[in-house]
């Protein structure tokens, strides 16, 4: 009889893996277990709902044809601020790049999750397991990042097929995309969780689509008066075109780690706030 109980208190240990390494302030929030949502996610999207997942790589495909090629026949070739001349599909290909990653990783931090959270109890069932809510919100965050990878790896050959990446930087774009999916992630389900009907969640929608429109996506940023341009520069996604932008035409210089703050200050944030408010809602 003695045998099993020296040994019952090490099960969740091992189960934990290096999460048992952790301090033990940190391993109330984190067993270590966010895999299973990421496992989890994949399984929901083979079975319920691939055709939505497939979706997310055309659209910003037919964003390029409609807008880069067709309108950009008109428009012609687009000076930057350095005085490189590129085409006008070259321009905004990086921006549909960042704004694909920009909307697939809030969708599935916010409506995904508020379903989950309000509608199918999912939280409410794993956070009574061992796994907390750190588990939660990486397990979650990480599948959007995958999602995320795919789309940009689609689209990113979409673009050297077309010969519109100017730079060998642009490879570096894929773990800028990623970095861009996790800021907005972590943000996304951070503000999710407060929310507690459909008609708040509209207000996503109002956010995201000036920023779509005006984050130097289709236009230089010069073209708007100085005071918006200084509104713009403060939104992520503009952050987002530019880091992206750089990388894909050969921009490569010290304000792209700017850029790359910028993101890591919202991850931080974001994570922090989501698991706070996770237990909260759930544990406490």
């Amino acid at each position: 009889m003695s045998a099993p109980s020296d040994t019952a208190p090490l099960v969740p240990e091992r189960r934990r893996g290096l999460a048992a390494l952790l301090p033990a302030s940190v391993r109330a929030l984190y067993a270590g277990n966010a895999r299973m949502f990421v496992v989890r996610g994949f399984l929901s999207a083979k079975t319920n709902n691939w055709i939505v997942v497939l979706s997310g790589f055309f659209e910003p495909v037919f964003f390029l044809i409609a807008m880069g090629i067709g309108l950009g026949t008109y428009i012609g070739d687009v000076e930057l601020a350095n005085g490189q001349t590129v085409p006008y599909a070259a321009f905004i290909a990086p921006a549909l790049l960042a704004v694909s990653a920009m909307n697939g990783a809030v969708y599935d931090s916010t409506w995904n999750v508020f379903f989950k959270m309000h509608f199918g109890k999912l939280y409410d069932a794993v956070l009574s397991t061992s796994m907390g809510p750190l588990d939660v919100a990486l397990g979650e965050i990480s599948y959007a990042l995958l999602r995320g990878l795919v789309y940009a790896t689609g689209f990113l050959t979409v673009m050297q097929l077309m010969g519109l990446n100017q730079s060998w930087t642009a490879i570096l774009s894929l773990p800028a995309v990623l970095l861009v999916a996790f800021g907005f992630a972590s943000v996304g389900m951070a503000i999710t969780s407060y929310m507690k009907t459909f008609q708040q969640m509209d207000w996503i929608n109002f956010v995201m689509l000036p920023m779509f429109l005006f984050s130097a996506t289709f236009f230089p940023l010069d073209v708007y008066p100085e005071a918006i341009q200084r509104l713009i520069q403060a939104l992520p996604l503009w952050h987002a075109v530019e880091l992206v932008r750089g990388l894909t035409l050969g921009q490569f210089g010290p304000q792209l780690l700017v850029h790359v703050g910028y993101f890591v200050a919202m991850i931080a944030v974001g994570i922090t706030f989501t698991t706070r408010r996770l237990r909260a809602l759930f544990l406490d």
